[in-house]
C-alpha cells in the first residue's frame, strides 16, 4: 500500500524540516507549501491524503485557505489539521467551525501529532460497506460517502458524516460528550468535550439549511450530552 500524503502548510523553514523529518520517520509522504496560494495549487494538482495547516501565513491565513476548501464540493472532505501558536479558545473554536477536524497549538510533541494525524485518517479511511440508512427523506450513502435531504446532497464535512452515520446507526440512546469523543473520534485522541459541540452544531446547521424540521432529530439532553430520535420527526 502507497504512504499516505501529508501536505505540510507551514511559513517557517525549521518548522517544515521537522514536521518533514517526524512525517518520513513514520513512514508518510510528505510535501510542503509556505503560503495559502501554493497550498491550494498541491491540493488541486497533487491529491494530498491530509492536509497540516498553520494558521498565520504570508498572503493570506490558514482560516482563509481552509474556507476556500470548504466551499467547494470535490475538497469538503479533505481531512485539515490546524497548527497554530494562538492559544485562546475563541480561535480553537473559530478553527474548528470553519471546518478543521483537529487543532493542535504550538509547541506541540511530533509523536503527537503523528498520533492525531494516524486516528484522523483512520476515521476517514473507515470501511464504508452496507446498505445506505435511512430516516425520513434524509439519506446517508455509506458507499459514496453523501448524505441526501429530499435528493439533494447537503454540504458536510467528514466529522459530521461519521457523527451522523454514529447517530443514524445508534438511535434513541443517550451519548455523553465523552462517549461521543470516543465513539466517533476515537478513544485515543487528545479532543476538548466542547469539539463535541462545535461538530453538533455544524451538523444542525447543514440539516437546517435543506428542511428544518430535520434538526429536531439531534436533540440535546441537558446535563448529560445528546441523542438522535427520529421517533419524533414530524414532516410535510
Amino acid at each position: 500500500m502507497s504512504a499516505k500524503k501529508v501536505l505540510v502548510v507551514e511559513d517557517e523553514f525549521s518548522i517544515r524540516e521537522m514536521l518533514r523529518l517526524a512525517l518520513e520517520m513514520s513512514d508518510f509522504e510528505c510535501v510542503e507549501a509556505q503560503d495559502i496560494h501554493e497550498a491550494y495549487r498541491f491540493i488541486t494538482d497533487d491529491a494530498p491524503d491530509i492536509v497540516l495547516l498553520d494558521w498565520m501565513l504570508p498572503g493570506g491565513s490558514g482560516i482563509e485557505l481552509l474556507r476556500r476548501l470548504k466551499k467547494e464540493e470535490a475538497l469538503q472532505s479533505l481531512p485539515v489539521i490546524m497548527l497554530t501558536a494562538k492559544t485562546q479558545e475563541d480561535n480553537i473554536i473559530q478553527g474548528l467551525e470553519v471546518g478543521a477536524d483537529d487543532y493542535m497549538t504550538k509547541p506541540f510533541v511530533p509523536r503527537e501529532l503523528i498520533a492525531r494525524i494516524k486516528a484522523l485518517l483512520r476515521r476517514t479511511s473507515s470501511d464504508q460497506e452496507g446498505d445506505a440508512l435511512k430516516v425520513g427523506d434524509l439519506v446517508l450513502d455509506i458507499v459514496s460517502h453523501r448524505v441526501l435531504l429530499e435528493n439533494k446532497p447537503l454540504e458536510m464535512g467528514p466529522t459530521e458524516f461519521r457523527l451522523l452515520h454514529f447517530f443514524m446507526t445508534n438511535p434513541e440512546r443517550v451519548y455523553s460528550r465523552a462517549q461521543l469523543l470516543d465513539r466517533v473520534w476515537g478513544a485515543n485522541v487528545y479532543v476538548e468535550e466542547r469539539t463535541v459541540d462545535v461538530h453538533i452544531r455544524r451538523l444542525r446547521k447543514a440539516l437546517h439549511a435543506a428542511n428544518a424540521a430535520y434538526v429536531d432529530l439531534i436533540q440535546t439532553v441537558r446535563g448529560t450530552g445528546y441523542r438522535f430520535s427520529p421517533r419524533d420527526l414530524s414532516v410535510s
